[in-house]
Order: structure tokens, then sequence, then C-alpha cells
């Protein structure tokens, strides 16, 4: 039988809600959630593999806290150089990859997405992998749209998606659509 994975967790505010954040022992970023732990839990149960895992309180895991704190505090590229782990479908790795390389500052198309990873008519596929990221606001999924410019659904909703759009500078009223 496979080992539990070993994961820690910090609690932390923020302006957009208490947040809780995982990570594994070698100091990656696992999940993201809005302040419950049973939806950390049910996150981090979709990618721990076979052995499932442990999750126990750790103050500020490898320093992914204080990178978090300094992101809303207004060093908007503390969060760009953080180790992800995210488990996922090679189709969601390959979505999330792409959702790293959306600029701070800027919004794309779920379509955008699609012809990023080499499969322009995936846009619902892309929306799927987006809604299914377990690291909100690191793997920025807030910075994707409709391709009308039009507000999305985003699993934190979208007044907090709307806050990080205006605190990275890309949101309402004009919001910069990169296509």
């Amino acid at each position: 039988m496979a080992e539990p994975l070993r994961l820690v967790f910090d609690r932390i505010p923020s302006p957009v809600g208490e947040l809780l954040i995982a990570a594994d022992e070698a100091g990656r970023l696992r999940a993201i959630d809005w302040g419950e732990e049973q939806g950390l839990r049910e996150r981090l149960a979709r990618s721990a593999g076979p052995g499932g895992f442990t999750l126990a309180p750790q103050r500020d895991p490898a320093g992914l806290t204080a990178a978090i704190q300094a992101y809303f505090a207004g060093d908007l590229a503390a969060i760009d150089t953080l180790p992800v782990e995210a488990g996922g479908t090679p189709f969601q790795r390959a979505v999330w990859a792409a959702l790293r390389g959306i600029a701070c500052g800027t919004t794309v198309s779920y379509g955008e997405i699609a012809r990023r990873i080499g499969q322009p008519g995936a846009m619902r596929a892309v929306g799927l992998a987006n809604n299914a990221n377990p690291i909100p606001i690191v793997v920025p999924c807030h910075r994707v749209i409709g391709a009308d410019g039009s507000m999305t659904g985003f699993g934190g909703g979208i007044a907090r998606k709307r806050w990080l759009l205006d605190h990275e500078g890309a949101g309402s009223p004009q919001l910069s659509l990169a296509i």
C-alpha cells in the first residue's frame, strides 16, 4: 500500500477572505482554498494519489505564506515563481502551465488558452480545466475571461475575481484582453 502524501497547511487573512494554503514536504504549493478546511481537503483528494494524504498545520510552509502575503501587499511578482504541484491530467497540466504564462495585469480568453496549448477547438475543455485548478491566484485562472470580455465563472466567486483583476491592474471597467 502506498504511503500517504504528507502535507501541511497555513491559514492566512487576505483582502479576498481567509485563505488556506497547502504544501508538500518539498515546499511545493499543492492547493489554495477560501477558508474552509473541508474544501481544501476536497481539492487535495483529487491529486493525492492512491495512498491519500495527511494534513497538519504549519506556519508559513517553505515561505509560501509570506510570498502570497507579499502579493496581496502589492508585490505582484512575488507569486510568479512559486513551485507548484497540482496533479491533474496531462490536459489539465497543460492548461495550468499556460495560465502561469498569462502576464499579470492582462487577461486572455478561453479560446486563446486553447490555442496556446495547441488545441484551438478545446475552449470548453479549457474552461473545465480552469474550474478544476486547485491553486487559484498562483495559477491565475482569474485572468481568463470570456471572448467578449465578460467576467465568467471563478471558484472563489465573481467578486473575488474582479478584486484580483483590479489588484493586478487588469480590472474593470476596461479589461485588457490579450489575444
